[in-house]
């Protein structure tokens, strides 16, 4: 397989997993789901498994967004109901993956991640640690609200980097794991972005360095190892695995600042029409009727 184009639409539909929300659950579903990623790991739970049952549900929530498997079951589906809207749900988007990765993601939809347990405080603090936005050296902060966090950002990076591991040869719960830990600095670090770096300059690493090491050492021993490995594979570029996490990193670092940008080439014709804003239903021609009289649009 070959990255091309095709694949774009897909990412910036996930990359709305961000500012996807609902009542009754705090943060946005890429939030809620890095948490419950790293508290399945915390829990005991496989890493490969985790990675798989995650990027399932991120993917299915790209149409469906909340009603995931639990909320379908509290509204009264039954498991087959769900399986199925779910599966359409994916089957609507997933056309430019590797058939085989999203067969294996379709058989990981009726086994969600389990919520979220109390979380280390390195783990906790990404949601409340917003991202930069757009600097650079010698310039101002492009201020653009509302800002991701990290928390957001690493999980939809871990999402992308999996999904398009095959395009690398790559191994796709390796590289959503990569995701999953690259940011763990941030938690001790706040975000200045590319003109921070610059003006840190050689003391720069120092600073990485540490903040690093005071969210390892947050972490139980082994889950540090593991972490601290996966961070040392993505220094470079050299395996499929990193290949894959670089090429998602910086995708979602263009997308986020895309999709604050694309919301003025958003017309009224594009969501009557296009999107059907006014749709079909029983009232549909008093609703057209009320719009010619009151003048919308």
């Amino acid at each position: 397989m070959s990255l091309t184009p095709a694949v774009l639409p897909l990412l910036r539909e996930l990359g709305d997993l961000k500012r996807i929300r609902s009542a009754g659950r705090a943060g946005s579903i890429a939030t809620r789901l890095f948490e419950s990623g790293w508290s399945a790991w915390l829990g005991g739970g496989d890493q490969t498994d985790i990675a798989y049952r995650a990027m399932a549900a991120g993917l299915a929530a790209a149409r469906l967004g909340d009603l995931d498997y639990a909320k379908l079951g509290e509204l009264g589906m039954s498991d087959e109901e769900r399986l199925s809207a779910m599966e359409r749900s994916v089957d609507e988007v997933a056309g430019p993956l590797d058939a085989a990765l999203v067969k294996r993601l379709k058989s990981q939809l009726g086994s969600p991640l389990p919520d979220v347990s109390d979380l280390p405080d390195t783990i906790a603090a990404l949601r409340d640690q917003p991202r930069a936005g757009v600097t650079g050296p010698g310039k101002p902060r492009v201020m653009l609200q509302p800002e991701e966090n990290h928390a957001e950002h690493s999980f939809i990076v871990a999402l992308y980097a999996g999904l398009l591991a095959p395009f690398y040869d790559a191994d796709p719960a390796e590289a959503f794991w990569h995701g999953m830990v690259h940011h763990l600095h941030s938690a001790a670090m706040p975000d200045a972005g590319y003109s921070g770096e610059i003006l840190l300059g050689d003391l720069l690493g120092k600073v990485v360095d540490r903040a690093r090491e005071l969210a390892l050492a947050d972490l139980p021993d082994e889950l540090a190892e593991v972490s601290a490995r996966h961070l040392a594979a993505i220094a470079d570029d050299a395996s499929p695995a990193a290949r894959a996490f670089h090429a998602a990193d910086v995708t979602d670092r263009v997308v986020e600042i895309e999709q604050h940008l694309k919301r003025f080439a958003v017309t009224m014709a594009l969501v009557l029409d296009d999107y059907g804003l006014v749709h079909d239903g029983p009232v549909k021609a008093f609703h057209d009727e009320t719009l010619e009289a009151i003048g919308l649009p």
